[in-house]
């Protein structure tokens, strides 16, 4: 009887082996390719582009108020904010003109009136914040930090 159990054992299990080669031979499918999806470099607008360098040069110039040294001739490039090209020209209406019109009112009236510049400073960062708040309020807590306080 022994024998009989050892046999039935041993027989399943050459069966079993031999079943899981006859799987492992057929031919399984491939998954089909994945779409590579391609990168695309996203590219500033020239407004986009302008701003980030504004803000670039109003940290320098906080710097230099806060400080009291020296702050030099007004940057004429901050005036290409009337004509630089947006990433959404229809956001070039009235209102960005007028914010931007007494943005750059303030910030000339740093470099001619050097006494009051802090208070001039603060109103060129109002004027982006204002017009941040109706166009693309994304940067508003990073034109905040420019605040002299």
């Amino acid at each position: 009887m022994k024998k009989l159990f050892l046999m039935l054992f041993v027989s399943a299990c050459i069966f079993s082996c031999k079943n899981k080669e006859e799987e492992s031979n057929t031919v399984v499918s491939e998954p089909a390719p994945k779409e590579e999806k391609q990168f695309e470099m996203y590219e500033m607008s020239e407004m986009a582009l302008l701003m980030e360098q504004m803000y670039v040069d109003n940290e320098r110039l906080k710097e230099l108020i806060q400080k009291g040294e020296t702050i030099g001739k007004f940057p004429n490039h901050f005036l290409k904010i009337h004509a630089a090209v947006m990433t959404d020209e229809q956001e070039n209406d009235v209102f960005f003109k007028e914010q931007s019109a007494l943005f750059i009112k303030a910030q000339k009236l740093i470099y001619e009136d050097p006494k009051n510049a802090k208070e001039h400073f603060n109103k060129g960062v109002d004027a982006c914040v204002r017009c941040h708040e109706v166009k693309c309020g994304g940067p508003i807590p990073r034109i905040k930090k420019l605040y002299i306080k």
